[in-house]
């Protein structure tokens, strides 16, 4: 038996159509990727999961096409993801549909073309892990700091940010404790030589030593 034919039928997909629609997914995919990321900061695990789930989409297409039944399996599987207790980062979810996505393709008997779909989304997340750094450059982290009522916080702390950072930039102020504190949340792009624990300290000292953070944008619940 061919092993790119599938187990339960006669009607086999051809290999090198399947290939060239993934192909072409994928370059959509990355195209469009890049054009969001132009004059935007998203996260490299969004642009991951823009320029891999045309890829998905196609192959999940391609897979239940006249297929009722199978349509309606996938479509019900695929919207328990947003159900998931905790919420996920882009590149979690876009795992949740590339493992759901190949075990499709396995359960409508096409074995070969799981392997030859995991392998070849596989390649393109290891090569994006590895390269990512050196192409995208440092990924934007969130910075949060609490502030007293009374403080002009509007340039208390661009001398330090300016030392440590790259670019920074003020995004929300919020006020908490019944309006006694300020909440400020800035997106920094840390120098590749800055000392965090040096950068919270001076933070530290023009704040009055209360609380901040500092974390990657991409634990954030609401990036996708």
């Amino acid at each position: 038996m061919n092993f790119f034919q599938g187990i339960f039928d006669t009607t086999a997909i051809n290999v090198s159509g399947f290939l060239i629609c993934l192909l072409v997914s994928l370059l959509i995919g990355c195209f469009l990727s890049m054009v969001y990321a132009y004059k935007n900061k998203p996260s490299k695990s969004f642009l991951l999961t823009l320029g891999l789930l045309p890829a998905i989409v196609c192959v999940v297409i391609m897979m239940v096409n006249g297929n009722i039944g199978a349509g309606v399996a996938v479509a019900g599987a695929f919207s328990l993801v947003r159900f998931r207790s905790a919420p996920g980062t882009a590149r979690e979810i876009v795992a949740i549909f590339l493992t759901m996505g190949t075990g499709l393709i396995c359960g409508m008997g096409y074995l070969g073309y799981a392997v030859l779909f995991a392998g070849i989304l596989g390649i393109i997340i290891l090569v994006f892990n590895l390269s990512c750094d050196s192409i995208l450059g440092s990924e934007e982290k969130l910075l949060r700091i609490t502030v007293p009522e009374d403080l002009d916080y509007a340039h208390e702390f661009d001398d330090v940010l300016s030392r440590y950072t790259e670019n920074y930039h003020l995004n929300a102020v919020k006020t908490t404790n019944m309006g006694s504190l300020f909440k400020l949340t800035y997106s920094v792009t840390l120098k590749n030589e800055a000392s965090t624990k040096r950068m919270i300290d001076d933070l530290r000292i023009r704040n009055g030593n209360l609380e901040i953070s500092l974390c990657d944008q991409q634990t954030m619940p609401s990036e996708l």
